[in-house]
């Protein structure tokens, strides 16, 4: 179980580092129109795209990736909190 859920973790975090680099790459003008933007869209967006509609923008600073990466870390958390108990 312990294994499991190491992995899962690991792979959270993997997606973690994805989401920071795509939002990174919206301060580089035309650095989403390139492979690995495009790759980092399709698998970024879906997750972020609920947020974006929850959380409204302040200003031109969009802070729905702060809430998606505070769901994440809860969701890891929580996995850890099962394997606890069990």
């Amino acid at each position: 179980m312990d294994l499991v859920i190491g992995i899962i973790a690991q792979v959270v975090s993997l997606y973690q580092w994805a989401l920071i680099i795509y939002i990174f790459m919206s301060w580089f003008p035309n650095a989403r129109e390139t492979t690995i933007g495009q790759f980092l869209a399709r698998i970024c967006e879906p997750f972020l795209e609920p947020f974006r509609r929850i959380v409204p923008s302040i200003g031109m600073i969009d802070i729905s990736p702060i809430v998606a990466f505070l769901v994440l870390r809860f969701a890891v958390s929580g996995l850890y909190q099962l394997a606890a108990w069990f």
